[in-house]
């Protein structure tokens, strides 16, 4: 099917992404539209996405619902029956364009789980927990979780929502490459704003009773459930660098591994942090 043009419209989420966006556009030529959503980038990604032929869209996030792809899905006039989100450092070939061709025209569900291999450190990562994203769907048939935030969060796009989607789902192997090339700092500064937002949600979740817990995926109320247990990020080593066989990766493997460590690790104290905060003052003395 290589050469088929794919009716799909490719929203691509940036804030300065001058380093990864060229190569990530340089990928989509088989998708009917390509639309860049900008939040006020700061570098040269707006020119970058004006070059190569994308649509430029700006958004500005008041701090509250929704946020930057639910904004798109629901205020975006788009021109195709599907939608693909990639992120700047996601970068498609022909065999996921191919799969992807066959999967919509087979007309047999409304949105498609898609498979990724993640580099770090220059390599890639076989082993791990593997990361799967709910990425390409129906338009009308899907919207990301709303979570009602409230400016509790500087993130302005969806990270760990997924669609829920109106229909069947089902999956494509054919890998995505998922390769931030902007270096370590980089990759920590934005697990630190992820572990902010996590503990913000989990203490949101918390405070909405056990029925926002029950609307989550059975992975979902598992991490929420467990995040503060001094075990939880220990486990998630255990499990990722040796059940899962991350120690095959090589040194990028247990950099991985430590760094999910860390990020849960972090995610724990500032949830113990702020509880110790929210005491009265002779119980927190206690």
């Amino acid at each position: 099917m290589e050469g088929t043009q794919l009716p799909v419209t490719v929203v691509v989420p940036v804030r300065n992404e001058a380093e990864n966006l060229p190569r990530c556009l340089s990928r989509v030529g088989r998708f009917a539209r390509v639309v860049v959503v900008d939040s006020g980038s700061t570098d040269a990604t707006p020119q970058i996405a004006r070059d190569a032929g994308a649509v430029l869209v700006q958004f500005a996030w008041d701090g509250r619902y929704p946020k930057k792809r639910n904004w798109m899905l629901l205020n975006h006039r788009f021109e195709t029956p599907w939608v693909l989100f990639l992120d700047a450092d996601e970068f498609v070939d022909d065999a996921f364009c191919d799969e992807a061709a066959a999967a919509i025209a087979s007309g047999t569900h409304d949105g498609y789980w898609l498979h990724y291999t993640n580099y770090f450190l220059g390599r890639p990562l076989r082993h791990g927990d593997p990361q799967r994203k709910l990425a390409l769907f129906r338009l009308g048939k899907g919207l990301y979780e709303r979570i009602e935030e409230d400016a509790w969060s500087r993130l302005d796009m969806e990270v760990h929502e997924h669609p829920m989607i109106d229909g069947k789902v089902g999956e494509i192997t054919a890998r995505i490459e998922h390769n931030d090339e902007r270096g370590v700092a980089k990759f920590i500064d934005r697990h630190r704003d992820y572990a902010l937002w996590e503990a913000s949600r989990a203490r949101a979740l918390a405070a909405a009773g056990p029925s926002a817990l029950a609307a989550l995926t059975p992975r979902q109320q598992a991490k929420y459930r467990n995040l503060d247990k001094w075990w939880f990020a220990w486990s998630y080593f255990a499990y990722t660098y040796g059940v899962k066989r991350g120690f095959l990766d090589g040194a990028p493997g247990f950099a991985m591994a430590f760094y999910k460590l860390w990020y849960f690790f972090s995610v724990r104290l500032l949830l113990r942090e702020k509880a110790r905060g929210d005491r009265p003052a002779r119980l927190a003395d206690a």
